[in-house]
């Protein structure tokens, strides 16, 4: 297997960037999901399973870190769906109609975040919360870094998954590195779970560089639930920072003969 396509997501829910080379770092992919909204009336980390309108704005990273200087600090640029550039808080609250506050992710703070227990009426459907990580806001404590096989998207539209690590191979191979090691490139990876899909997949975004338009789409969920027992793609935590680029070679060990493996 290789490496097809990289992909990294500076603010949680928003559009992201399409990479050539990646630097991972301690918590993922360097600048990765180290941004979100903060919704400062419920105290919740925002995302697109409550304001699907994230996912019409983009974030890109200003001088973003390179292999030799994995600590410098970004900057993100925030742009609305209407062109303008969103650099603070008051701008972003006017655009949702609801109090946010942009935050950087912190090794020392968590968020919390909700999902909706239905894809149907999500109005009326139970919302439970979670704890995710420190140092990013990935939704797992187990996922800092996903990966699928360009096979498991079939014919849907790559950005409805956000995955950062789309290799070749067919529908579900990746499942089959789960509890194992993986070297690519220059970075290594304990692969800790299978990723479990909600209703983010069913929501519209907009066309840009990496694609055209995508419309909602509930039949993406109950296909991946029917067929898939829920589950597309994989979630990886670091083992060794390094450097991703397209074209490497995805090598596989066992977890417990791989060195310096991360524990929970």
């Amino acid at each position: 297997m290789r490496v097809s396509a990289l992909f990294r997501y500076p603010v949680k829910s928003m559009q992201g960037e399409r990479l050539e080379s990646a630097v991972v770092g301690t918590h993922g992919i360097v600048g990765d999901r180290q941004w979100g909204l903060l919704d400062l009336d419920t105290g919740l980390m925002l995302t697109a399973r409550r304001e699907p309108a994230l996912l019409m704005a983009s974030a890109r990273l200003v001088d973003p870190p390179d292999v030799h200087d994995v600590e410098l600090e970004p900057e993100v640029v925030i742009t609305l769906p209407d062109g303008t550039v969103a650099n603070d808080d008051a701008t972003l609250s006017a655009w949702l109609g609801r109090r946010v506050e942009l935050r950087r992710a912190d090794p020392a703070t968590d968020a919390t975040y909700e999902i909706a227990l239905g894809i149907e009426d999500e109005d009326v459907a139970p919302w439970v919360q979670w704890t995710g990580p420190r140092g990013s806001f990935h939704d797992s404590t187990k996922a800092q870094v996903s990966l699928v096989t360009d096979g498991s998207m079939r014919s849907w539209e790559w950005r409805r998954f956000r995955a950062n690590v789309v290799v070749s191979g067919p529908d579900g191979a990746e499942d089959g590195f789960v509890g194992q090691h993986l070297h690519i490139g220059s970075a290594g990876f304990d692969v800790r779970k299978q990723i479990d899909r909600c209703v983010m997949t069913t929501r519209a975004q907009p066309a840009n560089d990496q694609g055209k338009a995508i419309e909602r789409d509930l039949s993406v969920l109950k296909t991946i639930n029917a067929e898939r027992a829920t589950f597309l793609a994989i979630g990886m935590m670091v083992d060794r920072s390094g450097t991703i680029t397209v074209g490497d070679d995805v090598l596989v060990e066992p977890a417990a003969s791989a060195p310096g493996i991360a524990t929970e």
